[in-house]
């Protein structure tokens, strides 16, 4: 269970690196570069949905290596 749980992080991780190195190096610099007002609107936009995913991961990570709290946990 632990390789599988290993593999799923890496790829994960992997896959968020290709697609900031992907955004970020090529298609971001493109849109740029492009200069028209389409193409700033996507840059924008694509940023802006970067930033939310990017958001999103921290606030996975950061919920699920926390322990909760005794608050949180159902009295049986």
């Amino acid at each position: 269970m632990f390789a599988m749980k290993l593999t799923l992080i890496l790829l994960g991780a992997l896959l968020y690196l290709v697609g900031t190195l992907g955004w970020f190096g090529w298609l971001g610099l493109d849109l740029l570069d492009t200069g028209t007002t389409e193409a700033l609107l996507y840059a924008f936009v694509g940023t802006c949905a970067w930033l939310l995913i990017t958001f999103g991961l921290a606030i996975h990570i950061i919920k699920t290596a926390r322990p909760a709290s005794p608050l949180d946990k159902p009295e049986v």
